[in-house]
């Protein structure tokens, strides 16, 4: 049986609920509507954080078919995580993001964490490499902080080869922020630019595998995409960063995606980007950046359950909707057409039972199934 025989994504109405449900949809009963797949999914790229937010994490996982997620968590959580998770929870180091001393945060504490996180199992290293991080390198008066081939990620490559781990990196960020906030080339460059770091990294460590986040930073050009892995062997991808996905994998037509997964079959993870937070259920009046995407157990909810059924729908389903997923890059591209409670069409590749088996499992289970 075909996925499109069982899923069709049909027009949404209802009640606008929050920005992760803008239909009012019961995500638990949704989530009856998927198949019952003979294998578990592999999520190989979320923030899991927060005592109880977590459980509500764990909810959602097991609703949608979740089996395993790989987690940039904080080292002080990685053995609260553990306890919640057991073994359907895998680390990737990280550095502190909380620490008031960002220079050494990302240099030599980096170097820290990294072999702690080795300690604690982890074997993936995370390099984040987004655009915006010229901002933060600027302030820190080290304008070359966060790219990827700076003195200070070399050194924490070399470690993380050193030790046996694989890479995991961000680089670049939607063509709609390259055509809003990073419109200063002269600042930010060009974007393709910021591959051209990405690929001298690549070149220098090639012993090791890699995953490129969020359909590698370009799923708006699906022939650089297969341009970059044909050049780097031991490239892999992951498909997260939700609205980023929905948004632009649904302008290629589903031919177009069956074609690029098939070509790169094995090399191709699934993943969410789905960051928790306990501060997803506190209430407040001036709310922080994660209390504005949700403030209660039930929105939190919806937040997470969102984010797994519009990836599901995005690859399994046939047909389109609007995304019950709310949008703001639509209003920042086109202020005068969209308001920030807008969402683009969600349009399901209807892949076949193969395709869909090496992107939600065996891919990742192939990279990382020792972990």
């Amino acid at each position: 049986m075909t996925a499109s025989s069982v899923l069709r994504l049909e027009p949404q109405t209802g009640a606008f609920t929050n920005a992760s449900n803008r239909f009012g949809l019961d995500y638990r009963a949704e989530a009856a509507r998927f198949p019952r797949l003979p294998y578990p999914i592999i999520d190989a790229h979320t923030h899991v954080n927060g005592l109880r937010a977590a459980r509500i994490m764990l909810e959602s996982m097991d609703l949608y078919g979740i089996g395993k997620v790989f987690s940039m968590t904080y080292l002080e959580q990685v053995e609260p995580m553990r306890e919640i998770f057991g073994d359907r929870i895998r680390f990737i180091a990280i550095p502190d993001w909380t620490s008031k001393d960002r220079r050494h945060a990302n240099g030599p504490g980096f170097l820290e964490r990294i072999e702690r996180f080795h300690a604690a199992g982890a074997r993936i290293v995370k390099f984040w490499q987004a655009p915006r991080g010229i901002d933060f390198a600027a302030e820190l008066g080290d304008p070359r902080l966060f790219a990827i081939d700076s003195p200070d990620r070399v050194r924490a490559a070399e470690l993380a080869d050193s030790l046996g781990m694989m890479f995991m990196t961000h680089v670049g960020d939607p063509d709609t922020w390259f055509a809003t906030r990073y419109a200063d080339h002269a600042k930010y460059g060009t974007k393709r630019s910021h591959y051209e770091a990405l690929e001298r990294m690549l070149a220098r460590f090639n012993k090791r595998p890699w995953i490129a986040a969020h359909m590698g930073g370009w799923p708006e050009d699906l022939e650089f995409l297969s341009g970059l892995l044909g050049r780097h062997p031991h490239l892999h991808l992951d498909t997260s960063a939700t609205k980023w996905m929905v948004r632009e994998l649904s302008r290629h037509s589903p031919a177009d995606r069956e074609r690029f997964v098939r070509a790169h079959q094995g090399r191709l993870l699934f993943g969410s980007d789905i960051v928790t937070a306990d501060e997803h259920l506190l209430t407040a009046t001036d709310k922080t950046e994660m209390q504005a995407k949700a403030s209660t157990p039930e929105s939190a909810f919806d937040l997470y359950a969102s984010r797994y059924w519009a990836l599901r729908m995005l690859w399994e389903a046939d047909g389109a909707c609007e995304s019950p997923i709310s949008d703001p890059d639509l209003a920042m591209v086109s202020p005068t057409r969209h308001g920030p409670d807008d969402a683009p069409t969600l349009r399901g590749a209807a892949l076949s039972p193969e395709l869909l088996r090496s992107l939600y499992y065996d891919a990742a289970e192939r990279l990382l199934g020792n972990f």
